[in-house]
């Protein structure tokens, strides 16, 4: 019995929500700590003393690393899938549950693995989280690329194995484990978006898996696949059997890199298109065009990778076919965005804090999708790129709009997971503070980086020249960026306050307390089979046909 509960997929499912709250907790820490540093870079931290290039070099690799791997990816496909997908497709568990739970003890010594960087001697990497070669194929490159980058590279590895197998394992389950009636027609959007999600995670984290084990061959085994016959690095020529192409690491980083963007991405998409059309009580607006959109997202997804690396000397041919690849992927991006707005378009939308967060998730997604298509140009990438103006980009649409997914799902699953509902009070006084946060933190890096702020810089004064004249001129608006992101931080205090008095007040519900009408919601004792499309109700809005009901049933709206 206890091997049982071990292998549920609820319980694993919560194990990976708990490994995304403890890397959350340590990244956004890492990130303050890089924030306080650019407004006060002469600040003495207690302890500790002033921070040093390399230790914030290390805390920009580490950050990055620990949020895209074990947050971004972890909480969204891995464990809300495992919470909730089995329910919505009427399954009773995973296809492999002991592979299920084998892939979470991976993801959490992965975990571990990439924090006892910070402890070993030299410290943590300092080389970003590209990790880009050759200075990550030598421990001659400087302190944290010894040891430091050994335990980053063995962290991603075993992360990549555990992101397969959990891809593998969410793959088959979709495919094979459906209830009776639950037709690909009839698959909630949600369950799409994992679908596309686990064939991206599989097929990129296979890629990444093949890039670290060259580049540790190279590093250990005096192979050349990334570094240049006769390189110098620190004032030593590196000896190694042939000739590299750091280029050749690139390409295979961001085969997988852009992809990861999907993966973290993708599930709050399909939230949010079920959530806004539950509270809009309408059905989806173009159900059949959100589908096609979605994979579409994941095949365009996997095309893309070079508009990260037209400064790296890139055949201007091939500079032409990334940007046009880059451009057309915003097609099914603004299909979607429309099918959200026409769902909710003159809809008496009931403003629950889980619509609140999708409609923020929408705002966030296209204010930072905006600024894609100009990324994606050529001319205006060779400016922009590694400045400020892209980690504006990237943290508005991977960080903030996929962290109000999350939030979203957390509302409006939380009866399921726990019997009982988050206060709406406390949750909309944290959906606007976050809101208000994410903007305040995140649009003024746009002004930074176009006026040619780069990132990767430990100290942004005290440069000679007209570097100095050009930083200065930004430093105001750092100290309003760390301000802002210091309040960022803080307002989640607020959800923590709500989670704590919600379970400890228990206030009772009904067992479908949203009036939704997708499986993962059917009342207990009910015959898991599905009748219906997901999202039915009536013209007027006055019912509902949730999926488990025959056709001919229509059940009341709720008070």
């Amino acid at each position: 019995m206890r091997a049982l509960r071990l292998t549920h997929h609820r319980t694993v499912g919560f194990a990976y929500l708990g490994i995304s709250l403890a890397a959350v907790a340590i990244g956004s820490f890492l990130s303050l700590i890089m924030r306080i540093h650019l407004a006060w870079p002469d600040r003495i931290f207690p302890g500790h003393g002033v921070l040093k290039p390399e230790e914030y070099l290390a805390l920009v690799t580490m950050h990055g690393t620990i949020m895209l791997f074990f947050v971004m990816t972890v909480a969204p496909l891995s464990g809300f899938s495992n919470l909730i997908l089995p329910a919505q497709i009427g399954a009773t568990r995973m296809s492999y549950p002991r592979l299920n739970l084998f892939s979470c003890v991976l993801t959490a010594v992965a975990f571990l693995v990439a924090c006892a960087a910070f402890f070993v001697p030299g410290g943590a990497p300092i080389g970003g989280w590209a990790a880009y070669p050759p200075l990550s194929a030598s421990a001659l490159a400087g302190p944290g690329q010894g040891l430091g980058m050994d335990l980053w590279l063995g962290s991603v590895a075993l992360f990549s194995i555990a992101s397969i197998l959990s891809g593998v394992n969410t793959l088959t389950t979709i495919t094979l484990r459906r209830c009776e009636g639950m037709s690909w027609n009839r698959l909630p959007l949600t369950v799409w978006a994992w679908l596309t999600a686990s064939l991206l995670a599989a097929l990129a984290f296979s890629v990444l898996l093949a890039a670290l084990l060259m580049l540790l061959s190279d590093r250990h085994l005096g192979t050349a696949f990334f570094v240049p016959a006769g390189d110098l690095i620190n004032g030593v020529i590196v000896s190694h059997k042939g000739s590299g192409s750091p280029l050749l690491w690139l390409h295979l980083f961001w085969f997988f890199g852009h992809p990861e963007v999907y993966i973290a991405i993708l599930p709050g998409m399909g939230l949010t298109s079920m959530v806004l059309a539950n509270f809009a009580r309408r059905q989806i607006y173009g159900y059949r065009i959100m589908i096609a959109t979605t994979l579409l997202i994941g095949l365009l997804g996997l095309t893309v990778w070079g508009h990260h690396m037209f400064v790296a000397g890139l055949n201007p041919f091939a500079g032409t076919v990334f940007s046009a690849a880059s451009l057309a992927i915003a097609l099914p991006s603004t299909a979607k965005v429309l099918s959200w707005i026409a769902t909710s378009w003159r809809s008496r939308m009931q403003l629950t804090t889980a619509a609140l967060f999708a409609l923020g998730f929408v705002s966030l997604f296209i204010a930072g999708g905006l600024s894609g298509p100009i990324l994606a140009q050529p001319i205006l990438d060779e400016y922009l790129h590694n400045t400020f103006f892209v980690i504006a980009h990237f943290h508005m649409v991977m960080a903030m709009a996929a962290t109000f997914g999350l939030f979203c799902a957390i509302y409006y699953w939380f009866p399921i997971l726990f019997g009982t509902v988050l206060g709406e009070g406390l949750g909309k006084l944290h959906f606007w503070l976050t809101l208000l946060f994410s903007y305040s933190t995140f649009l003024p890096m746009h002004l930074t980086g176009i006026a040619g702020e780069p990132r990767h810089y430990a100290q942004l004064n005290g440069m000679p020249g007209p570097a100095a004249h050009l930083l200065a001129t930004t430093m105001p608006l750092q100290r309003h960026i760390s301000a802002s992101a210091i309040g960022l931080a803080a307002v989640q205090l607020v959800f923590f306050v709500n989670v704590g008095l919600s379970l400890w007040r228990r206030r009772a519900i009904s067992q479908n307390p949203w009036s939704a009408t997708t499986l993962e919601w059917i009342p207990a004792g009910q015959a898991l089979q599905c009748h219906q499309a997901p999202c039915q109700y009536s013209p007027d809005s006055t019912s509902f046909i949730p999926q488990w009901s025959t056709a001919s049933e229509n059940c009341p709206e709720r008070e």
